[in-house]
């Protein structure tokens, strides 16, 4: 935990030398420009490239994920400097760390030489990350410029759709005989040189690469040098396809625990491999992207994007938000007679619709996470419905109770103590419903992410329900 902790410090502190020697370059800078002096352009270019030296030596001493973070943490017009000093043969690496958001603006700030250049510093797996950025034409010379083999798996990668494993496999894999000892097999490994990153298993094919098993390092390890890989490789190892899902497939190295995996085709050939580093990266971005979409934005957005950028980001849910609105406004609208007459309503309403939206919320959330996880299909859904019902309907009675009093003791009037509490109550349990529903219906029905917009459309449909619950109630009751 301390460890972390110091790297984040680090992290931190990097970014703040950036900044000073970014801010003292541009000080130095204009004084010298101000100053009327003999050799006034050579003055300026020497005074240039001392103050640029020492932030360019700073940047070529960080990781590239380092590097990546701190430009995803400056303005444009500070982030394209710093870009502009880091090495051309570190280009590469660092795109593929930054978001999709800041990579765009890094690419539209290089010309098509500096593209390939950094394109070509990297794997077939890494180009087919960043290739969809590229512009077209920069894009078909890279492929151009690829032997035929290189230029078939970078096609065959961005013909997958991004939550597939095809578009997540790596082709950097280490193939062994079923048929030879361990010792040759060690023989081979060292003349090897080095294995790829995150490599815990050999795969054991056949002539024709078809897979016959893998070969975990631990057990050639342990085992006598003169036995034969086939009895010593398991048999048994988990297997994708490149079309399987990538959701599936975290699952799967969450559940088995596993590093690496084997890609396979429909003949059961060895196509490539999926790591963990690769699955972790997969996760994290499509948590980023449930909680963006939660919130009702289209895509991840740069923080210091273009003021027109981000509205064009932000305006869908936005207009849907005011529509919703629109209707709990007509809503009250309905009871303005009642609100007149008994201006404690006017008070309280607003504590109805926001404690059924919380709840409603926390609803949707657990809806969401089990869909995502695969744990609910349509034979639990009616026992999920029953159950989030039963929470909603104790809370309400507990809660609309303890506000029912509370607004007996403020208003002197039990009749709207009654009334809050029943409430209380129903917009519970109508948050509990619309809770699975939402989320659950979208999912099945529409094929769509549950995730997208179900925050904006539960609080939608718990603000109306509340206002008209409670008014109407009242309006019933108390009038």
């Amino acid at each position: 935990m301390a460890d972390i902790q110091e790297s984040k410090e680090s992290l931190q502190e990097s970014l703040q030398q950036v900044i000073t020697l970014l801010n003292k370059h541009r000080l130095v800078e204009d004084l010298v420009h101000k100053q009327d002096m003999p050799k006034q352009e050579l003055v300026q270019t020497l005074v240039h490239k001392q103050n640029l030296a020492e932030l360019q030596k700073r940047l070529d001493s960080l990781h590239p994920a380092d590097v990546a973070y701190i430009l995803e943490a400056l303005p444009l017009e500070q982030r394209l400097d710093v870009w502009d000093l880091v090495k051309a043969e570190r280009d590469g690496e660092i795109l593929l760390e930054v978001s999709d958001a800041v990579r765009q603006t890094l690419i539209a700030d290089m010309d098509s030489d500096e593209l390939l250049a950094a394109a070509e510093q990297l794997d077939t797996d890494e180009l087919a990350d960043l290739a969809p950025d590229l512009p077209k034409d920069v894009l078909q010379e890279l492929l151009e410029s690829l032997d035929s083999r290189n230029r078939e798996r970078l096609q065959s990668a961005l013909s997958y759709p991004d939550d597939a494993v095809g578009a997540l496999m790596d082709f950097d894999i280490v193939t062994i005989r079923e048929d030879i000892a361990l010792d040759v097999a060690l023989r081979y490994l060292r003349r090897i040189g080095s294995l790829p990153d995150h490599t815990d298993k050999l795969f054991v094919v056949d002539r024709h690469d078809v897979l016959r098993g893998v070969l975990p390092l631990k057990r050639l390890v342990v085992n006598d040098l003169d036995s034969e890989v086939t009895d010593v490789m398991a048999d048994d190892a988990v297997v994708f396809h490149p079309e399987d899902t990538a959701d599936e497939a975290a699952k799967a190295f969450e559940r088995y625990d596993l590093v690496t995996a084997p890609v396979v085709d429909e003949n059961n050939r060895l196509v490539g491999r999926l790591t963990v580093d690769t699955v972790m990266d997969y996760i994290r971005e499509e948590a980023e992207s449930d909680m963006l979409s939660m919130a009702g934005l289209r895509e991840e957005e740069d923080i210091f994007a273009s003021v027109w950028k981000s509205v064009q980001n932000r305006w869908t849910w936005l207009a849907i938000n005011l529509v919703t609105a629109f209707v709990a406004s007509r809503v009250i609208g309905l009871f303005e007679g009642s609100i007149e007459k008994v201006v404690a309503l006017a008070a309280l309403m607003p504590i109805v619709a926001g404690i059924g939206g919380n709840s409603g919320n926390q609803t949707t959330t657990m809806i969401v996470r089990g869909l995502a996880l695969g744990q609910i299909s349509g034979h639990n859904t009616k026992s999920l419905l029953i159950k989030e019902t039963g929470v909603g309907l104790l809370n309400g009675l507990v809660w609309g109770s303890v506000l029912g009093v509370i607004a007996y003791f403020l208003y002197d009037n039990v009749a709207l103590g009654m009334v809050m509490t029943a409430a209380m109550t129903l917009n519970l349990l109508l948050a509990a419903v619309m809770g699975v529903m939402i989320p659950t219906v979208m999912s099945t029905r529409f094929n769509r992410d549950p995730a997208v917009g179900s925050s904006v459309l539960i609080t939608a449909v718990t603000d109306s329900g509340g206002f008209f619950i409670f008014l109407g109630l009242a309006t019933i009751f108390l009038l």
